[in-house]
């Protein structure tokens, strides 16, 4: 039998609490989703001004770094680097711009977060924030 560490509501709730807090003091529009290790959508939070097409991409940020369990700007750059076309994955939902990170605990990928809506580097940090505000609250 294999027992499986899962994402809590708890846990969506803060990594999308703690990312809410940061881009409303910071007036930042974006969109977050939390997914679970499936890419299925736990939770999901768009701020007041994000644009709509910042949903979508926010969703299958998560969802390609839940499924491929890399940060999804690294598998667009394995993709030039090693030039296997993205339509090779037979995936529509993958995407490969950076704000997609899987969440790790014990080296088991237990799901992902996508932010969308800011520059990539600045999609990465705010959902690294929510991780690891994750990680503080489990201890």
């Amino acid at each position: 039998m294999h027992e499986q560490t899962v994402l809590s509501h708890d846990d969506t709730m803060t990594i999308l609490d703690t990312i809410y807090e940061k881009a409303d003091a910071e007036d930042a529009s974006l969109a977050v989703a939390v997914v679970d290790a499936h890419g299925e959508l736990l939770g999901f939070l768009r701020t007041d001004g994000c644009r709509l097409s910042s949903i979508q991409i926010a969703i299958s940020k998560a969802y390609t770094a839940a499924r491929e369990q890399i940060p999804s700007g690294e598998l667009g750059r394995r993709s030039k680097e090693y030039g296997f076309p993205m339509t090779n994955f037979g995936e529509l939902k993958f995407v490969t711009w950076g704000g997609g990170l899987p969440i790790t605990v014990e080296g088991e990928v237990i799901g992902g977060v996508g932010v969308s809506g800011l520059t990539e580097d600045e999609d990465i940090a705010y959902a690294s924030l929510g991780i690891q505000a994750m990680m503080d609250e489990d201890g």
